[in-house]
């Protein structure tokens, strides 16, 4: 109901005795009212709006009727409902502007009153209810009398009584009054030309509202010709947006209603609404994962891994207790073709959601993650929340390939933008810059993975939980050949079991002598070579005879040379030691050689070495000048070369320290070193060795190569629990702290 002030109202005295008890003549009324309808003993302080009307009691218990006349509207200060319903207001009253020229008033009063007559002469109660619109004498009393019939909402009722300006109310109230006139009937021509332009508005608003309708009923009978907007107000209605995106996407609705000045921005509001309803907004329902399930679904598609299964089975245990989704935000890190890409599908399977690929290798665009603003041409969303619109899900399996491979240009820092979606703390409300709306990220598993951390920015690696990938082993490659990567191949080819046999010696022969590699990508590629050769022997052998793959076969087969792998020589010369690397695509072993000549004490270094390595040849020298020291002038009278064979292949870093140093040490003493023997790990110009990394891979390609006994640094000790337990047996390993150790062990020293 809309209460002004200069009206009479009338209350039952039951219902005015319920709300504020007995009545009596001229005792001072207040009339607030609640933002919301409910129960009294359901109102707080803030159920009010700040407006409310005064007035005071003119009639009691006249035929059980309570008459209160309202003066003024009144500034709500404090109100403090008390627990027994008492509500105690603190008021003052509120100043009007008494802009309405009062001629005006009077004409558009009568107006108003002329339009309702004409309105009830239809009815046959018209004539009754006409003498009671002769005795209103305000504006104010024509609202409050038909307030109870308006079609406006509670908003719109409370705009007009708080209106200060009384022509701004007057306006207020004369709209809603001509659109209910309007609404009940569309009427002719107005007296007045300034009448007939205001009805002209209200008539439209009238026709509009009644267009709606009738669409409403038109498209109920006949869904199939539902027009776009149409579709795209239903799909608002029914996303579950939250509040910000459900803003946006109704004020582009709008201006698609509206109609654009050109197609081109209609058809920037028509993408960009098809983009938005097309994504998952609500939370996905909680499905209970079976632990036994997830861990077989992860064992049947990937052989080994066990850190990573560890990790998703803790995963699927914790969001099973806390009976909710979660994300999370985990790195793969290792050599190529260990299984860091395609494992993500198989947790995806485990956990029961949908899988997402984004291969990010070359990404150097800021717009390729965040998207593109919509004032540019072309614009799109970038591709994290279009790999989320593909999924059709609000929490699936995130897989960004080759994350190492993100460079900065001069379209910003895809690294830098990655930021927000990959911490925990604040993808919650992840802003695409082509959506400019929040969307939350917080249950998506992000899986991220790299060949190496050394490209990945400082602060978006501590957002991401490392595991790190190991090398396979050739008993771990020849297992994997035979339970996933023959019998995929096998099927990709068309060729039936039985009808190709290939033994493990051959497969062993292929691993170690036509691959060179940490993973078994190129396992593959080689085992697809020999189904593809097989199915064109298949095709054409007309009888049913197996195709047997022999060793002899492999040369011609797959097109290639044996590879020529590093092995340790029987014996070495005094200055030739074994080292171990670290390459992305394995470990490997190389030799330190050195050489002196007369000369003026110059040092020369080969082998395209890095400034890091450089610096450790500096400190390998030092070291051995300062343990040898009945040597130091040999130093003098000669000059030393240092080099690293494999020249074409640049090299660096410091693990290479203690290999130097024993190669020096071995060269001025004379003392050759056991080629069996290798070693890894970074000097300092104390004496000490400190700890290296990729030690897995180190120990393999030594084991590979024939390597018997290895010196590793005392800090990487606690690292041969990720070796593997073939590789731990074929070595003797030492670990080692000082430099005079390992010297003293080969007898150098």
């Amino acid at each position: 109901m809309v209460i002004l002030p200069e009206v009479t109202l009338y209350f039952t005295s039951k219902v005015f005795q319920e709300i504020a008890g007995p009545a009596e003549q001229g005792e001072r009324v207040i009339l607030l009212f609640t933002k919301e309808e409910e129960e009294r003993e359901n109102l707080r302080d803030d159920s009010f709006y700040p407006i409310g009307v005064s007035g005071y009691v003119t009639e009691t218990e006249q035929k059980n009727v309570v008459a209160v006349h309202t003066d003024h509207r009144i500034n709500v200060e404090h109100v403090s409902v008390a627990e027994d319903g008492t509500i105690e207001v603190t008021t003052s009253v509120r100043t009007e502007v008494d802009d309405m020229d009062p001629v005006d008033a009077k004409n558009r009063l009568q107006n108003a009153k002329q339009a309702i007559k004409e309105f009830d002469s239809k009815f046959i109660w018209g004539e009754s209810y006409n003498r009671y619109v002769d005795t209103m004498q305000s504006m104010n009393e024509v609202i409050t009398a038909l307030s109870y019939w308006l079609r406006i909402t509670s908003e719109e009722r409370y705009a007009i009584l708080a209106a200060d300006s009384v022509s701004e109310r007057t306006q207020l109230e004369e709209k809603a009054l001509y659109e209910y006139l309007e609404l009940a009937e569309v009427q002719g021509d107005a007296e007045s030309k300034q009448q007939e332009d205001y009805r002209d508005m209200y008539r439209e608003g009238a026709i509009r509202r009644q267009i709606a309708y009738l669409q409403k009923e038109l498209d109920e009978m006949h869904p199939e010709n539902v027009s776009d907007v149409q579709k795209f107000e239903q799909k608002i209605n029914e996303s579950g947006m939250n509040p910000e995106a459900r803003d946006e996407a109704m004020k582009v609705l709008n201006r698609l209603k509206q109609g654009s000045s050109s197609e081109t921005e209609s058809g920037i509001y028509y993408d960009y609404l098809d983009f938005v309803t097309s994504l998952s907004w609500k939370p996905e329902p909680v499905k209970h994962v079976d632990l036994d399930k997830a861990r077989k679904i992860l064992d049947r598609d990937h052989y080994g891994l066990e850190k990573v299964k560890k990790r998703i089975l803790q995963h699927i245990a914790v969001m099973n207790l806390r009976e909710e989704q979660s994300g999370s935000i985990l790195l793969f890190e290792g050599a190529p073709g260990t299984g860091k890409t395609s494992i993500g599908k198989s947790i995806a399977k485990a956990l029961g959601r949908k899988y997402v690929r984004i291969s990010l290798g070359g990404v150097r665009d800021e717009a390729d993650i965040r998207g593109h603003r919509r004032t540019y041409i072309g614009a799109m969303a970038g591709r994290i929340m279009e790999g989320i619109r593909k999924s059709g899900v609000s929490n699936p399996v995130m897989v960004l390939d080759e994350i190492d491979k993100v460079s900065a240009s001069y379209n910003g820092d895809p690294a830098s933008a990655l930021l927000e979606a990959l911490d925990p703390e604040q993808n919650n409300t992840f802003t695409d810059h082509y959506m400019n709306v929040p969307y939350d990220l917080s249950n998506v598993l992000f899986i991220c993975t790299a060949n190496t951390l050394d490209t990945i920015p400082g602060p978006l690696l501590d957002r991401m939980e490392v595991i790190h990938f190991d090398g396979y082993t050739p008993v771990e490659k020849l297992k994997i050949a035979k339970k996933h990567l023959l019998k995929k191949s096998m099927e990709q080819m068309g060729i039936q079991k039985g009808q190709l046999k290939i033994s493990d010696s051959v497969l062993k022969t292929i691993i170690s002598d036509y691959t060179r590699e940490a993973g078994v990508r190129g396992l593959r590629k080689r085992i697809d070579a020999l189904c593809r050769d097989a199915a064109v022997r298949i095709e054409e052998n007309e009888t049913e005879d197996p195709v047997v793959i022999t060793k002899d076969d492999l040369r011609k087969e797959l097109d290639m040379r044996p590879m020529r792998h590093l092995k340790v020589p029987g014996k070495q010369d005094p200055g030739i030691v074994t080292g171990l690397a670290w390459t992305q695509v394995g470990g490997v072993i190389l030799y330190i050689e050195t050489l002196r000549m007369k000369g003026s004490g110059k040092i020369n270094l080969t082998g395209q070495l890095g400034d890091v390595m450089k610096e450790s040849a500096q400190i390998a020298v030092s070291l051995v000048k300062s343990m040898f020291p009945e040597k130091a002038e040999e130093f003098d009278q000669y000059d030393m070369h240092i080099h690293i064979p494999e020249g074409a292949v640049p090299k660096d870093g410091p693990s290479a320290g203690i290999t130097m140093t024993t190669a020096i040490a071995s060269l001025v003493t004379g003392k050759a070193v056991d080629p069996h023997v290798a070693m890894t790990g970074e000097v300092s110009l104390s004496g000490r060795v400190t700890a290296i990394g990729g030690l897995p891979e180190k120990l393999m390609a030594a084991m590979q190569a024939g390597v018997k006994r290895v010196f590793i640094p005392k800090e990487n000790e606690e690292d041969l629990v990720d070796v593997a337990e073939e590789v731990t047996n074929a070595l003797e390993i030492i670990p080692v702290e000082k430099v005079k150790d390992v010297l003293k062990a080969l007898d150098i020293l």
